[in-house]
């Protein structure tokens, strides 16, 4: 029986295991997706040791950059994007050959796209991890301008506390949550912004998607806002993975 799994820490919020399990079994495939609670990512070696007949590989929070120096390979979209969260794993004896991909951009894309209007020329990405890098390189991709937005400023980042309620009425008509804040079991909370700022204009998409309706999105949707969670970008990238696990 061949075995995939998700690799990150926590992984109470997922849904990967039940979708691909469900997948296995309608379709007649002799696998199973098992969730792999990592602490720290130094444990993956011991990880792929233990399980030999690992097929692929899904990266979440907090690995989708850490990873990659256990890589051997990677796509060259995913080199261009700086994260990973597919893994091909080729067994080759005792040292199994690690390729890295990019599925988040496939599943953002295509989840988001429908959704954009001609005002969503500019956006605010929320958090600077591996899943904003993948939501920057769709956004250039899709010809949307993008801000970084962290609790700290920087250089080309700005702080959650540089958001004028100016910003989002006339600027940045276009929000996307790329950080953790408000998914299970944290949902009383949400990012600090100027919500009573936004229209019917506005878009907020959230990466989160348990719960199907956050916290960030409610209190944009209070003011007009149209609202998306990232359930359909986790079913996109979903295939989108499978595609890349069973690629020749």
């Amino acid at each position: 029986m061949k075995k995939f799994g998700l690799v990150g820490f926590p992984l109470g919020h997922s849904f990967s295991s039940k979708f691909f399990n469900e997948k296995f079994q309608n379709e007649h495939i002799d696998a199973q997706y098992e969730n792999f609670e990592l602490p720290s990512i130094e444990q993956l070696p011991a990880l792929l040791a233990a399980n030999p007949q690992l097929c692929g590989l899904n990266v979440t929070i907090p690995y989708k950059e850490k990873i990659i120096p256990f890589l051997n390979d990677m796509s060259n979209e995913a080199k261009a994007i700086g994260a990973v969260n597919v893994v091909k794993v080729l067994q080759q004896g005792n040292r199994p050959r690690l390729i890295g991909y990019n599925s988040d951009v496939i599943g953002f894309s295509g989840s988001i796209e429908p959704l954009l209007a001609a005002h969503h020329r500019r956006a605010l990405v929320l958090g600077t991890g591996g899943a904003s890098k993948a939501v920057l390189y769709a956004l250039h991709k899709l010809g949307v301008e993008t801000q970084l937005v962290s609790r700290v400023g920087r250089s080309g980042i700005i702080s959650y506390a540089d958001i004028t309620p100016h910003m989002l009425a006339n600027d940045f008509k276009l929000v996307v949550n790329c950080t953790p804040v408000g998914m299970y079991p944290h949902t009383d909370e949400c990012p600090p912004l100027p919500y009573e700022a936004m229209n019917e204009q506005t878009l907020l998409y959230d990466l989160v998607y348990n719960p199907s309706e956050t916290l960030f999105m409610k209190r944009g949707a209070e003011h007009g806002a149209v609202v998306k969670n990232g359930l359909e970008m986790l079913l996109l990238q979903a295939y989108a993975s499978w595609d890349f696990w069973n690629k020749e």
